[in-house]
């Protein structure tokens, strides 16, 4: 019997991964529904070549542009509260990998509808991850994430218990300006931030690596997937981007999982989950296996990291004030409205503010109460720059 998938976020770089992955074993897949934002032509080619009888495309725009296509038996819809109207009982696995905070809604929605999810985005496990996990256990619903860092660490849990882990380190490569002088970093044109050494990445999560910022997103996502203190998390800096996650136990062993920089293997791996299927991948890389060159991460250089450093193990709001303002700021640097410096800077003046300190103390609620607290972040940072 065909397994039934649903892929939120179907035309960016992990949706497009997934379609390649599944079109070289269509006997076994059934592709309910995709959804996307606003890439109609590239949706509606997917739905075509894989016979999806079901899209979502929320921007109105694109959605009207699409109903001119010639449909056919498919059926589309403008937004997410038609997931009742599309599944009529559970399907075998979604991939949520919508991008920004606008994925938590349709994650948390699509959860009673599917038997696992794999979810590629950061902002839902970050400001939701409470709602996530609550609807997880209330709908007997596996999650798996697919991160390749988070994905790394849950390979190297197999077997062992939560309370053995004496210490857990993600590796990040640098990003793109890890061997540009601080001193030039102010002048960090766009092209040079989203050009990844190891990774073809969108634009968002590019800028992210170039500050460093990524890597406070995956501390803390590790923090709340494992259930772990902050002080059992750390990174260490790997350019080869070769090991992805470290784990050190309590008895003295070390698990290390590396594979190559490529987003299939945990795609194909969350999909797949064990079933003893192949994936063609280089062969094991003895160069970059001699020459792992770990270092710790240059602060002064990389400010944003220095951020771990307030977050507390308590649940509060301010892992989510972090996310959604530098969500805000990064979409400024690329619409050239800040320089590269200022998405550090400015985040540090939003977070010392006494209204933001304030709220931050308070623990995560509802989807309305998150995106409510989006619209005053956006707010503050528009003072900010003012």
């Amino acid at each position: 019997m065909k397994k039934k998938i649903a892929i939120l976020g179907s035309t960016g770089s992990i949706g497009k991964t997934l379609i390649k992955i599944i079109n070289k074993d269509k006997k076994n897949f059934d592709i309910v529904l995709l959804a996307a934002e606003k890439n109609y032509k590239e949706i509606y080619k997917q739905a075509k070549i894989l016979n999806v009888k079901n899209l979502i495309i929320t921007n109105k725009k694109s959605f009207n542009e699409l109903k001119k296509k010639k449909l056919g038996k498919i059926k589309i819809f403008n937004n997410f509260n038609s997931f009742g109207n599309i599944f009529k009982k559970k399907i075998d696995y979604v991939m949520s990998a919508i991008s920004g905070i606008h994925g938590l809604e349709p994650t948390i929605k699509i959860i009673k509808y599917t038997k696992k999810i794999a979810i590629a985005n950061k902002e839902s496990i970050i400001c939701g991850w409470h709602l996530i996990k609550n609807n997880l256990n209330r709908h007997k619903t596996k999650f798996i994430p697919v991160d390749s860092e988070h994905f790394s660490i849950f390979y190297a849990l197999k077997g062992n218990k939560i309370s053995n882990i004496e210490k857990i380190y993600l590796t990040a490569s640098g990003g793109p300006l890890n061997n540009i002088p601080k001193e030039k970093f102010k002048n960090i044109k766009i092209s040079q931030a989203i050009k990844h050494p190891n990774w073809k990445m969108g634009k968002k999560i590019s800028i992210d690596s170039a500050t460093m910022m990524n890597k406070v997103f995956e501390i803390i996502e590790a923090k709340k997937i494992f259930d772990l203190n902050y002080d059992k998390l750390d990174i260490l800096v790997h350019p080869t981007s070769y090991v992805h996650a470290i784990a050190k136990f309590k008895d003295g062993m070390i698990n290390i999982v590396a594979h190559d920089t490529n987003m299939k293997i945990p795609i194909f791996n969350s999909l797949y989950d064990n079933k003893q299927k192949n994936i063609q991948v280089d062969q094991l890389n003895l160069n970059k296996l001699n020459f792992l060159d770990f270092k710790k991460v240059d602060k002064n250089k990389f400010p944003s990291i220095k951020i771990i450093k307030r977050l507390q193990n308590k649940e509060s709001l301010l892992e989510t004030i972090i996310v959604l303002a530098n969500d805000e700021l990064v979409e400024l640097f690329l619409l050239k409205k800040v320089n590269f410096t200022d998405i550090n800077k400015h985040l540090q003046k939003l977070i010392n503010m006494k209204e933001i300190i304030n709220i931050s103390q308070n623990k995560p609620g509802s989807i309305q109460s998150i995106i409510s607290l989006n619209k005053l972040v956006r707010k503050k940072i528009c003072q900010i720059i003012k």
